[in-house]
């Protein structure tokens, strides 16, 4: 009897644990999105490698990330990425469903796509974990540091299917960006000679 006693008071601290982390991504996204557009500075290391930096302005499913060497374009129609060094981009249908987690979605997922967990809490910060529900996916987890007093997240680590770790932390937010739509197409005019690849 005892046993089963154990048991169930397990099973409802698993689901009531669940909730919570479930309650602050949905706290974390709602706060965000709220925001209409913002923009952030972030640095991000690829588990040793070196440490760097990079920029994201987000309004809606649009977004403009700038990282080493490449500038992503996303204006919810279609995705241009820039490579640099080579002065070429590349231009490719968006599709919503498709790709894994990353920086650009980071405050945008659809939770439903993934097994929620409440890993701690400590000093106002609690760390949640998102496992991928579908099989076959280039992420195995990712792990997100949410602060309890107003979800906001400036931490978060994905670890891909071999193991290896990606870690992000913003180091400035502005939640008035105020970007215009046009902000997140790309214009080739803004990069004279620049070769130009449709895939759509």
């Amino acid at each position: 009897m005892k046993k089963v006693l154990l048991f169930i008071c397990l099973g409802f601290s698993v689901f009531a644990q669940s909730n919570k982390a479930i309650s602050l991504i949905d706290g974390m996204q709602k706060k965000y999105k709220a925001m209409g557009s913002f923009s952030a500075n972030f640095t991000y290391q690829t588990e040793g490698a070196a440490t760097m930096s990079g920029s994201i302005t987000v309004k809606g499913t649009k977004f403009r990330l700038k990282t080493a060497g490449q500038e992503i374009f996303n204006n919810g129609k279609e995705v241009a990425t820039y490579i640099k060094e080579i002065n070429e981009v590349n231009i490719s249908s968006f599709d919503p469903s498709e790709g894994d987690l990353n920086i650009a979605k980071i405050y945008t997922f659809d939770k439903k796509a993934y097994k929620v967990s409440l890993k701690g809490e400590s000093a106002g910060v609690a760390t949640v974990e998102l496992a991928p529900v579908a099989k076959g996916t280039q992420v195995k987890s990712i792990t997100l540091k949410i602060k309890t007093k107003d979800q906001s997240i400036n931490e978060w680590t994905i670890v891909n299917k071999e193991g290896k770790k990606q870690y992000y932390k913003v180091s400035k937010l502005n939640p008035k960006a105020n970007a215009e739509d046009k902000f997140f197409t790309f214009d080739k005019k803004a990069f004279p000679g620049v070769e130009v690849n449709d895939l759509r």
